[in-house]
């Protein structure tokens, strides 16, 4: 091979790794959704999953809304005030929260917070050989461990990201009417009638999306993570990593979904 060569060479490879990983993932992903339509149910593994996706990550999601909407709002009304447009602060905190930074700063904090936990709880698993342990139970690793996880992180994150967008809407609603002069029964007025259907939709849409890919990241890293503690940190990170990007990405694609003119 002549010298001039590698850097295609080098490219190549990394392209072929590259379209190699995206297909074990979608095959994953795949698989994952079939476990979940056929039998045998681990109910009790599903209401676990759904504790520590779901109640667990309230006070999470509740903290990052409320102060996100505060500032939102505080940012729109000075912005506004550029060209004598306060009095948009409530319809576009609502709009904002609802549409865009409710679901994605939801999905952040679950791939935060839940796919690095699964990714480190399945890792470890393996790494202690419990997987190699139910395979030997007769028991389908997916079907016990990631089917579970990922039908309740697809149920449960929506209602996180509803639950987000009201305390999100919140944050902007206590900054508008304690510090900003804003009457109350004006701003939610304006905040109710402004919202449509399509945006409350699109935010549970988004929230389902988000959490399969966050549920899916953290199994998928886990089940293939290296050996020992560097195996375990390192799936850890992937996951939380790849969950993010995946997540903005898919945030770009149902937007232009939903919204494109």
């Amino acid at each position: 091979m002549k010298p001039l060569t590698y850097p295609l060479a080098a490219l190549g490879r990394a392209t072929l790794g590259f379209l190699a990983m995206v297909g074990r993932v979608a095959i994953f992903a795949g698989q994952s959704l079939s476990h979940i339509i056929r039998p045998p149910f681990y109910p009790r593994e599903f209401l676990n999953a759904l504790l520590n996706i779901g109640y667990f990550s309230l006070p999470v999601v509740g903290l990052t809304a409320i102060f996100t909407g505060a500032a939102l709002a505080l940012q729109i009304y000075s912005g506004g005030q550029r060209f004598s447009a306060e009095a948009v602060v409530p319809q576009i905190v609502a709009i904002g929260m609802v549409r865009e930074l409710g679901p994605v700063l939801v999905g952040l904090m679950i791939a935060a917070r839940v796919t690095s936990s699964i990714a480190a709880e399945i890792a470890t698993m393996k790494v202690t050989e419990q997987i190699d342990a139910l395979v030997t139970l007769s028991t389908h690793p997916m079907k016990y461990l990631t089917a579970p996880r990922v039908l309740a992180a697809i149920l449960v994150v929506p209602a996180l990201v509803g639950i987000g967008d009201i305390i999100g809407i919140m944050g902007g609603y206590i900054v508008g009417t304690k510090q900003l002069g804003f009457a109350p029964g004006a701003y939610i007025n304006n905040t109710w009638n402004f919202l449509e259907t399509a945006d409350i939709v699109s935010s549970l849409v988004k929230g389902a999306v988000f959490g399969f890919i966050a549920a899916v990241m953290g199994c998928y890293h886990g089940m293939n993570s290296g050996r020992g503690a560097q195996g375990v940190g390192r799936a850890t990170k992937t996951s939380v990593e790849a969950a993010a990007i995946l997540i903005l990405a898919a945030n770009f694609l149902l937007t232009s979904f939903f919204f494109a003119t």
